[in-house]
């Protein structure tokens, strides 16, 4: 039996040591599924729905436990490590969005003709999980397949497993049907046959760029449908006509928080001139501000990042960086000697970059901050899009409808004004270019774990 053991980047012990699932318990699992599909989705949606908010419930009652388990597992702090309340408000909102949304539609013609929409399961549905947010990012994988009447194969990032024996936990504690839905520890080998199998209806994704191009062709090959939420480096454009203060203290915060992990994360920086050296004298001292530490014992600003590979990987970057002549605003990094491992990395602001720079082109998922100066909406926006991404793209502005019609320019799947990191409950999210395909949250989370089925009926005439 294959083991992997869960480092924690907060003092490098082993933190938990688990055994992948074999073979046998896998197919074992999609049998089950297989044979549970047919009676979920013969449920109504009602009773579907009332399932699924006991599952939510049961799950809440982990809140506790799972909170000091993220701190552990992935380094975030322990205030800020319970992710509960968007597991429950937003799953409840998803199921009561889904009732409606899920109802067959009537359209009428005017020909006397019957015709009628609804919204059908795929099947079998393969959700594999990120580490970055371990349970609020469940309820896009879980909530919206189930409540559509798909059953759910769960595969959480190894870094952060202890999540599925919660979900697993609650599952049985809320009564739902033997395999409607089952979390396991996976291997990259298995996970990747189940997404070239026939067995396997559609697959959700979220993670990295390259996991993602991987499900992309595994999927793609076997002609069926996948939702991929991938990287970004998303970028911020700082119009010269708002409170600096404001707008520096809220894009550090956009930046830094949960140590730069975070795939919305604010990984560029674009300012107009004629405020760019005050903007960036206040984006340092809110840098300086952001206090690292112990993220159980010092109440810090941020932890270590998820691994000591992770922290090298972002020193690399900036090292590289400064070596094509970058320059170094601010050093917040911590070396090992100060804390127990070398993941805790501390805000870096970086200035005199370019689009020459893989600071600038390649996602950092760290604390790393690079700001550019720009003399015109137009180089912003040239800029801004000057990328392989496209989840997030923030602007600045006093003029909020300039600001949109800027943005109606921007190559993003979602455009922010005033704000950043933020993806809202009731719009849709997702990215474009290598940033994803496909759609979470709201409405239209149901719009890719559902295909169209038409009915038309065609009233025989009277002899």
């Amino acid at each position: 039996m294959t083991k992997f053991k869960i480092i924690s980047p907060v003092d490098g012990r082993i933190y938990a040591q688990r055994p992948y699932a074999t073979d046998a318990e896998v197919e074992q699992a999609l049998s089950a599924a297989e044979n549970a599909a047919i009676l979920w989705r013969s449920l109504s949606i009602s009773e579907r729905g009332a399932l699924l908010r006991g599952f939510i419930e049961a799950f809440n009652g982990h809140r506790q436990v799972l909170a000091e388990q993220v701190s552990w597992q992935m380094g975030r702090p322990l205030a800020q490590a319970d992710e509960m309340d968007a597991w429950t408000v937003g799953g409840k909102d998803l199921i009561s969005i889904g009732e409606a949304a899920l109802a067959w539609r009537d359209l009428d013609g005017g020909d006397g003709a019957r015709r009628h929409v609804s919204r059908e399961p795929y099947g079998v549905m393969l959700s594999i999980c990120p580490w970055n947010y371990p349970v609020s990012i469940c309820v896009a994988l879980i909530i919206p397949p189930l409540m559509a009447g798909n059953v759910v194969l769960f595969k959480h990032a190894p870094q952060t497993a202890l999540v599925i024996d919660a979900l697993n936990a609650a599952a049985r504690a809320a009564g739902l049907p033997a395999g409607v839905f089952t979390a396991l520890d996976m291997t990259h080998e298995q996970s990747s046959r189940l997404i070239a199998s026939e067995r396997i209806d559609i697959v959700g994704f979220i993670g990295s760029e390259r996991g993602g191009r991987q499900v992309h062709a595994a999927a793609g090959h076997a002609f069926k449908p996948f939702i991929l939420e991938l990287g970004g480096k998303d970028p911020v454009y700082v119009r010269q006509n708002v409170d600096i203060e404001r707008a520096a203290n809220e894009i550090a915060l956009g930046a830094f928080g949960n140590s730069g992990q975070s795939c919305c994360s604010v990984e560029r920086i674009y300012v107009d001139d004629a405020i760019h050296d005050r903007f960036v004298e206040a984006f340092v001292a809110a840098a300086a501000a952001t206090r690292v530490g112990h993220p159980l014992e010092d109440n810090p600003d941020i932890g270590p990042v998820v691994s000591t590979v992770a922290a090298e990987a972002i020193r690399g970057q900036v090292q590289l960086a400064l070596s094509s002549g970058a320059t170094l605003l601010h050093d917040g990094d911590r070396s090992a000697g100060s804390f127990a491992t070398s993941a805790y990395v501390g805000p870096i602001v970086l200035g005199n970059v370019d689009h020459s720079m893989s600071i600038m082109r390649d996602e950092t998922f760290g604390p790393v901050a690079p700001i550019m100066r720009v003399s015109s909406d137009d180089e912003a926006i040239r800029l801004m899009n000057d990328s392989r991404y496209g989840l997030t793209a923030a602007i600045w502005s006093n003029d909020i409808d300039h600001a949109l019609k800027l943005g109606q320019r921007l190559e993003a799947g979602s455009v922010v004004v005033n704000q950043c990191n933020y993806p809202d409950q009731l719009l849709p999210w997702g990215g474009i270019k290598a940033s994803g395909l496909g759609r979470s949250d709201g409405l239209f989370a149901y719009d890719g774990v559902t295909q169209y089925k038409s009915y038309y009926a065609r009233p025989l005439e009277e002899a």
